[in-house]
């Protein structure tokens, strides 16, 4: 905003430099349909944020948020300094509004409501935000976030879940501490950071993220915080497969998860032992035994054992039919596209390959089991395009590692509040916010009570009404029966609530004491 200002003392029909006082007085303006009267009115009672109120009563009720500004560890010296409700509270909302940079902070500032329902006295500037973590000690922030994300989805984890492991890139364009340059789809040769994630696939929330250099894209770089995730839980808690790509499909990685009894399931690259073996089957033909594994895809079951594997491991290798040849390149006339390409008897077919402890015989299952990958790849591009995970950036790494999941924390709690407001129809939230944040509130103070009008420009504003009144009766009947429960229990029983009374799911009890690989994923 600060080319605002310089407009502001530059500009021509200025009266001087200094700062105005309040707003114009009224005044009238020519529309094509007829003069209009224009009056500028103080800010102090009006939100364009209105619906937020409920999310902040989910926040109360919940005590996510008391969690979260009470551990806080920041600590100021001055006087004068912010209090760590005000920061954390000008976060919350910047980053809920969906913006990448603390510049855009100043944009929400003048709100009169949203300080007022986080009960806190104003929303603070870009510079005090950006400046607020960077003498803090790191291990302090690691350890108290760390809590924060753990607390979210805890009661989830005694079920059965499935974990997906995936990698994506953040482009950078200043002096970033480990900005590297490394792999980088987006722009090629710009240093970039990786931000290696772990998603709980069904309920879509971001369990872990770390990041790292941009030169670190390989999953080698993501497995001590992984695995250090994984040991530091108890055996209820083990997800029941672990998933991912070809990042992931790697000897150390798909050793660690049998050293820890834990199915896999991990597409293979493109190495000269798995070219043997899809040739192997070619010249099989339909001896091979290929059978349907949904959406034009044949699978068949087979074994290999590549160059630095100790033993043989099942692999499921997938064919699908091209519909014209894959063009050739211009340079060496050789097929270009991803993946192994075959002519077999006149037809193409292009083929994936996945390695996998898991005992299902249904070929299908376990194509289908890969293909719902699908939906993290479609989380990782809501968090990058629509909330703050390619913003947000300071010159060192410990902020930006901070600020990354505290974007992740932020984003598991609106979600769990659009489940609780759509149920099993979760969206995203470029709809979502333009439903459940954006109307115009002015609120009245009469004989003591406060009084809200809410005005929604949406086309189905009273939809979205009745929708967020029924989760606030809902909270409402869960507060009066659950007073008597401490505030880490009522969390706990609130989140399973969410889920399989809103949200469709049914939350499966996972075996007591059981080894993951003693039991099989229900229908």
């Amino acid at each position: 905003m600060r080319s605002l200002d310089k407009a502001w003392k530059a500009h021509p029909l200025g009266e001087g430099n200094g700062e105005p006082e309040g707003y114009p007085a009224p005044h009238r303006i020519e529309t094509f349909g007829g003069p209009v009267e224009v009056e500028w009115e103080e800010r102090d009672s009006v939100s364009l944020h209105g619906p937020l109120a409920y999310f902040i009563e989910f926040l109360k009720e919940s005590g996510l948020w008391s969690n979260f500004v009470e551990e806080c560890p920041l600590r100021y010296s001055s006087p004068n300094a912010p209090s760590k409700e005000e920061i954390l509270g000008t976060i919350l909302l910047s980053v809920l509004s969906g913006h990448r940079r603390y510049a855009h902070i100043t944009a929400m500032r003048s709100d009169g409501l949203l300080p007022q329902w986080l009960g806190i006295e104003k929303l603070r500037s870009e510079d005090s935000v950006r400046r607020a973590f960077e003498k803090q000690d790191e291990a302090e922030l690691t350890l108290w976030i760390d809590r924060q994300m753990n607390a979210t989805f805890d009661a989830l984890l005694d079920t059965v879940w499935v974990l997906d492991l995936d990698a994506t890139v953040k482009t950078l364009y200043g002096k970033q501490e480990e900005a590297k340059v490394g792999y980088n789809p987006f722009k090629k040769g710009r240093p970039s950071h990786v931000y290696h994630a772990m998603v709980l696939t069904k309920a879509q929330l971001v369990l872990n993220v770390d990041v790292q250099a941009g030169n670190q894209t390989a999953s080698a770089y993501a497995q001590p915080g992984i695995l250090g995730w994984l040991d530091s839980r108890p055996l209820s808690q083990q997800p029941w497969l672990v998933r991912g790509d070809i990042g992931y499909g790697t000897d150390e990685m798909i050793t660690a998860c049998e050293a820890r009894e834990l199915q896999y399931l991990f597409k293979l690259k493109r190495s000269k032992g798995v070219e043997r073996l899809i040739l192997a089957l070619a010249k099989q033909k339909d001896k091979a035994g290929w059978r349907d594994a949904g959406q034009g895809w044949e699978a068949v079951s087979a074994g290999i054992c590549l160059q630095g594997w100790r033993q043989e491991r099942r692999v499921v290798v997938l064919r699908r039919l091209l519909a014209s040849p894959p063009e050739a390149d211009q340079d060496n006339g050789q097929a270009r596209l991803p993946g192994l390409n075959l002519e077999w008897g006149g037809a193409w077919y292009e083929h994936a390959v996945l390695v996998t402890n898991w005992e299902e015989t249904d070929l299908k299952a376990i194509a289908q089991m890969y293909r719902d990958r699908a939906a993290t790849e479609n989380l990782f591009d809501e968090l990058k395009n629509q909330w703050g995970w390619t913003g947000f950036s300071t010159a060192d790494l410990k902020r930006s590692q901070l600020m990354a999941r505290i974007v992740a924390l932020i984003f598991n709690w609106w979600k769990l509040y659009l489940r609780m407001a759509m149920g099993p129809e979760n969206g995203e939230a470029l709809t979502g916010r333009a439903q459940f944040q954006q109307a115009v509130a002015r609120q009245t103070r009469h004989a003591g009570q406060h009084k809200l009008r809410l005005i929604s420009m949406h086309g189905k504003s009273w939809k979205i009404a009745h929708l967020q009144e029924r989760v606030s009766k809902w909270l409402g009947r869960f507060r009066e029966g659950a007073e008597q429960l401490g505030r880490q229990e009522r969390w706990r029983v609130l989140l399973r609530k969410i889920f399989e009374e809103l949200g469709g799911f049914q939350l499966i009890p996972r075996p007591r004491n059981a080894p993951p690989l003693a039991f099989q994923l229900p229908d």
